[in-house]
């Protein structure tokens, strides 16, 4: 006899607790949503984190290890992804989640097709070899998460502009995580500084992490930190468009994670010496901070042309 279908109440609680166990900074941000668009954000992140977890063999994303199987662990969430989007039942909850979120936000499926082309790379080994292509691999990772949370939030597929800016937040954020996850990457063969800027700073192969390299890493970690707030800068520029609610989830997440890109630059070469994270209270600063900036929104940040200089997502 088979067994009954998870309910929409079920799957919903449990991405609930999947964003509670991994990442406490977008569990906080979301809970200002308005209900039917903070359980869409749960529904996204449980699948991004699922997949996430999948590809590098973590638990909510702690404890990263070296993977023997990539290309194997791919194939997988691919396919219970293209069963998701095609309005299948996968029996996965995270899989699942992705089901109903994109049916509820008619969500287009190439979105979740560039996130798990980000996947791909990172099981192909991939390394960025330049600035632009380190952009590419934030967008797939990133970028593209903030472009289907700004659907979860009602923004028309169609409406680039907003969507440009909602994808500046992904690719911020990404910019911060890499800048302080350095060391972490590095520990398990990973390094996302673009090949270009290790050259130009004469890091021997594979040294960047060793102490007597640590000064010329930081210039580095501080070029990426100022990147970051560039699109954090333009990413403020798309709230208007947002509800008051959703701007002030938006804007409590860009000060939380803007913070954290803007500490491992103060820290310069002792940014790994220990994680940085922001605490409860500082969380709470920031989104009392961001409540009153999305009651001024239009004000403090007028919609005007997006800056060319930043780097563009494809269509």
């Amino acid at each position: 006899m088979s067994q009954p279908l998870p309910s929409r109440e079920a799957i919903v609680a449990t991405a609930h607790e999947s964003i509670s166990r991994g990442s406490k900074s977008f569990a906080a941000a979301s809970l200002l949503f308005d209900k039917p668009t903070r359980q869409r954000a749960w529904l996204l992140y449980a699948w991004c984190r699922r997949c996430d977890d999948i590809a590098d063999g973590q638990d909510h994303g702690h404890g990263m290890t070296v993977v023997d199987d990539a290309p194997a662990r791919l194939l997988a969430l691919s396919a219970m992804t293209e069963q998701a989007l095609a309005g299948e039942v996968v029996g996965e909850p995270a899989f699942d989640a992705l089901r109903i979120f994109a049916a509820e936000t008619r969500l287009p499926k190439r979105y979740a097709r560039d996130l798990v082309e980000g996947f791909a790379l990172d099981a192909r080994e991939w390394r960025p070899r330049s600035e632009n292509d380190l952009y590419k691999y934030c967008y797939h990772v990133a970028g593209v998460v903030g472009c289907m949370m700004a659907i979860a939030m009602g923004v028309d597929p169609e409406d680039e502009d907003t969507l440009d800016r909602a994808c500046d937040l992904g690719m911020a954020f990404q910019l911060a995580n890499i800048a302080r996850d350095v060391e972490e990457d590095d520990r398990v063969g990973r390094c996302y500084l673009p090949e270009d800027w290790l050259v130009e700073m004469d890091f021997p192969p594979g040294q960047h992490m060793k102490p007597p390299f640590r000064s010329r890493l930081a210039v580095l970690t501080k070029r990426m930190a100022d990147r970051a707030a560039a699109f954090e800068a333009s990413a403020r520029q798309g709230t208007p468009a947002l509800s008051f609610r959703s701007a002030w989830a938006v804007l409590s997440a860009a000060g939380i994670y803007g913070a954290i890109g803007r500490t491992v630059a103060a820290r310069g070469e002792h940014a790994w010496d220990h994680r940085v994270t922001t605490s409860g209270m500082q969380k709470l600063g920031f989104i009392v901070t961001a409540a009153r900036e999305a009651a001024q929104r239009g004000t403090l940040y007028p919609r005007t042309v997006r800056d060319a200089r930043l780097w563009t997502r494809p269509r």
